[in-house]
């Protein structure tokens, strides 16, 4: 609430969690695919979506303000995308809500080393802006911009950038692993 003080935030969850405020789960869709539930109808309005495993270090206006699609360039496939963070326009939600709902268990099997990423690639790929692109500097990597840092010279000390907003955690380690 600090770095955003009017959203509404919540938590996509299967869980209760105290003092948060949560949308629950609609079905058991294991792992990330829980992330699909994003595109239910029934879920109102624009979404700025962070995966859990993100941490919120200053600001958000600039990225909560974007108010068209954008996901995240893939660290490691640069033409690829990563879902870590996500503007989900609510016009945008509903195509992949309509391919998804269809026959999910088609799409996890499919897609089931590329996961939900892979799906909204699909669909995504071409129309998606950046955020790397239109707020470079805002949304960091945790493995390629803070920790690779530490061992690379000519990057810096391994803190965290001076513009970051956000540093992603994609896979291990988790933030609360190092500490966050």
């Amino acid at each position: 609430m600090r770095h955003l003080p009017d959203a509404d935030f919540r938590c996509l969850c299967d869980i209760e969690v105290g003092g948060v405020k949560t949308v629950p789960l609609a079905y058991d869709w294991p792992g990330w695919w829980s992330k699909m539930e994003l595109f239910r109808p029934e879920i109102s309005g624009d979404i700025l979506f962070m995966d859990l495993d993100t941490s919120i270090v200053g600001n958000l206006t600039d990225i909560a303000s974007v108010r068209r699609l954008a996901l995240m360039r893939d660290i490691y496939r640069p033409d690829g995308l990563q879902s870590s963070i996500m503007y989900l326009p609510k016009a945008e939600r509903a195509r992949i809500w309509a391919e998804w709902s269809n026959r999910p268990q088609h799409w996890m099997d499919l897609y089931r080393k590329g996961g939900d990423q892979a799906f909204l690639e699909r669909f995504w790929l071409d129309r998606a802006k950046r955020w790397q692109d239109f707020l470079p500097g805002q949304i960091v990597s945790w493995k390629s911009h803070v920790r690779q840092a530490l061992y690379d010279d000519e990057r810096g000390n391994g803190s965290i950038p001076s513009g970051a907003r956000v540093v992603i955690f994609h896979g291990k380690p988790r933030p609360w692993d190092i500490g966050w």
